[in-house]
């Protein structure tokens, strides 16, 4: 029975829970998206620990980690996170892994410690979103604010937007919803949201994706509904190495839908790593 280890790490100040599994294989870290947590990842880090050291961890404000009133939840910080990771466990030559906003946090990372990452997977990343309006950023400093934040949060249904990320939606548990819905009543969290629309960037630039020159795995569903098959296809004209691979009907949540697939794709795209 595979044996994973759960802790909390402090990275740039946050308490930031990880559960790995090292095993003098080659590393993988994976990050999840929005709203979302390492759960995203359940079906297939039993598979990738046969041939990987695997790292998983929940972003700050997301899951299990810290709802921090003070971190700065830009994808440039997160970058920061995911590089002390790197550090704490002396990996090198890491292969990143990242679903929706965690492909823009990989893609980030990966512009700032480029030497230090051997290849990317991107599962559905997100991909040429600007930043938040002004009027938004600047109603997220009013004190009444975090209250809409907690009402909009309070009143969305889990298993209707567990539904628009799944093409197969006999896939959704009662399991399932009670791990993506348990984050959201934590009292911290609508802060957590609120200063990630306030210091959130815009997803990387043509220009600054064309400077990625590390080898780059793109996998999609169909019918993704969140962040649709369009994305990958210009992802992959302006990152200077990279290939896509697309599945039949299959949502945004390639993790749960096709967790054998992508599994697959990862080792054959990674062989030269182990």
């Amino acid at each position: 029975m595979l044996q994973i280890n759960k802790k909390k790490l402090k990275l740039c100040d946050v308490d930031v829970y990880c559960e790995y599994v090292l095993n003098n294989k080659p590393p993988i870290i994976l990050i999840h998206g929005f709203v979302s947590s390492i759960y995203t990842f359940n079906r297939l880090i039993p598979l990738l620990a046969n041939h990987f050291s695997v790292i998983a961890l929940d972003l700050p404000g997301f899951g299990k980690s810290e709802k921090s009133k003070s971190f700065i939840y830009s994808f440039r910080n997160y970058a920061n996170v995911i590089t002390a990771c790197i550090e704490h466990f002396q990996l090198k030559n890491v292969i990143i892994c990242g679903h929706s906003m965690g492909g823009q946090v990989a893609l980030y990372t990966a512009q700032l410690i480029p030497k230090k990452v051997s290849k990317l997977i991107l599962l559905c990343s997100s991909g040429y979103l600007k930043r938040a309006k002004k009027t938004l950023i600047y109603c997220s400093y009013l004190p009444f604010f975090k209250y809409y934040v907690k009402r909009y949060i309070d009143s969305k249904d889990v298993k209707k937007s567990l539904e628009n990320v799944f093409y197969n939606r006999d896939l959704i548990t009662d399991e399932l919803m009670q791990e993506y819905v348990t984050p959201l009543r934590e009292k911290n969290f609508p802060i957590s949201l609120l200063r990630l629309l306030r210091y959130r960037e815009g997803d990387l630039t043509t220009d600054q994706l064309k400077q990625i020159q590390i080898p780059t795995l793109l996998i999609w569903g169909e019918e993704d509904r969140v962040v649709p098959v369009t994305i990958g296809k210009r992802l992959v004209e302006d990152l200077p190495q990279a290939r896509l691979i697309t599945y039949h009907e299959t949502g945004h949540l390639v993790t749960e839908e096709r967790p054998e697939d992508v599994y697959n794709e990862i080792l054959t795209y990674t062989q030269g790593c182990r």
